[in-house]
């Protein structure tokens, strides 16, 4: 995995903390837009990380599969990616 892991773990740190921050935003019925902002927040950090680790994949692993003659399996993969990514 050739990815900026440490600026990742950093990234999930903060999402850790900004859920926890949302449970106790909950815990004290803090008004339902503010915590619907928050977790509008959390959505994007998430994806974030995982465009990154996706864009990772995509410009490694996949090439590396490739380049060994595993198109079917990159192909499995890529699509695999393509439908989660979709929900």
């Amino acid at each position: 995995m050739n990815l900026p892991k440490t600026k990742l773990i950093r990234r999930l740190k903060i999402i850790e903390g900004q859920v926890r921050g949302l449970q106790e935003m909950i815990e004290k019925n803090i008004y339902c837009i503010d915590v619907i902002t928050q977790t509008s927040a959390v959505k994007q950090a998430l994806s974030s990380v995982e465009d990154t680790l996706m864009e990772s994949h995509l410009g490694t692993c996949l090439i590396h599969q490739i380049k060994k003659g595993k198109e079917k399996q990159a192909t499995s993969e890529i699509l695999k990616v393509y439908q989660l990514k979709r929900k």
